[in-house]
């Protein structure tokens, strides 16, 4: 039996507890992920945050139709 049709087979009240408690589990892990890279030493320096910003920096240029 797949895992897709184990996960199938649960009722839709049970599915819908589980896609509750995953998003839960996941948004618990967006919110202590910098005291947790902080504890670790894996935080950005400041330096290393600027150059990151830098390059995802949105850049929009306009072109013009007749090509000018």
């Amino acid at each position: 039996m797949s895992l897709w049709s184990s996960y199938r087979s649960l009722s839709p009240k049970t599915r819908a507890l589980f896609g509750v408690g995953v998003m839960a589990w996941a948004s618990i892990g967006l919110w202590v992920l910098p005291e947790v890279e902080g504890a670790m030493g894996m935080s950005p320096t400041k330096q290393e945050q600027d150059e990151l910003d830098r390059k995802m920096a949105i850049r929009i240029s306009r072109v013009d139709k007749d090509g000018h």
